[in-house]
């Protein structure tokens, strides 16, 4: 079975793992993002803020966790899994705060080809800071486009999922699959 590896991806604090956590309670398979726990990580090894300090590395274990994601996907056996934020995520947060980073970086982006990526505008009515997530709405703002930027680069057709309730969200994206 060729299992659909489809992505839900946006800026912070943007509702993406309220629907997988919808998607889940439905029963579809959901592979989850993996940030906070890079984050959390390193911060039980003496580095309190990483994505900051050190967004290289950072970025580095992102991208080996989220290309480990993609590969465990193809170990599920369903018609498809979602996926909280794809490899491509790093490249866009990169871009963001104007850091380099190495070619292998485009390379795995290159050699790992999801089939569906929904995307999730910035809403401030829903919008939180917190001990992880260190943005702003208006930083948000500039990353959404950022993610935009580095999926079309990388030749993905973007879906939009529209503001509404957790609901309602995972319903269109599920009714967005089924006529795809």
């Amino acid at each position: 079975m060729n299992t659909k590896k489809i992505v839900i991806t946006g800026g912070p604090g943007t509702g993406k793992s309220s629907i997988i956590q919808e998607l889940q309670k439905k029963g579809y398979s959901c592979l989850e993002e993996i940030s906070r726990q890079v984050t959390l990580d390193a911060r039980e090894n003496g580095v309190e803020h990483m994505f900051l300090t050190q967004p290289l590395l950072f970025s580095e274990h992102l991208l080996k966790g989220r290309e480990s994601q993609f590969h465990e996907a193809n170990t599920i056996l369903k018609p498809f899994v979602f996926i909280d934020r794809g490899v491509h995520d790093v490249l866009a947060y990169m871009d963001f705060i104007g850091d380099v980073y190495p070619e292998s970086f485009k390379n795995v982006c290159n050699s790992l080809a999801y089939d569906h990526i929904f995307i999730l505008k910035p809403w401030k009515e829903i919008y939180k800071s917190d001990a992880v997530r260190y943005e702003s709405f208006e930083q948000a703002l500039e990353i959404h486009e950022c993610l935009v930027k580095t999926y079309e680069g990388f030749n993905y057709t973007l879906i939009d999922v529209p503001f509404d309730t957790v609901e309602n969200r995972a319903s269109y994206i599920l009714n967005e699959i089924q006529s795809l």
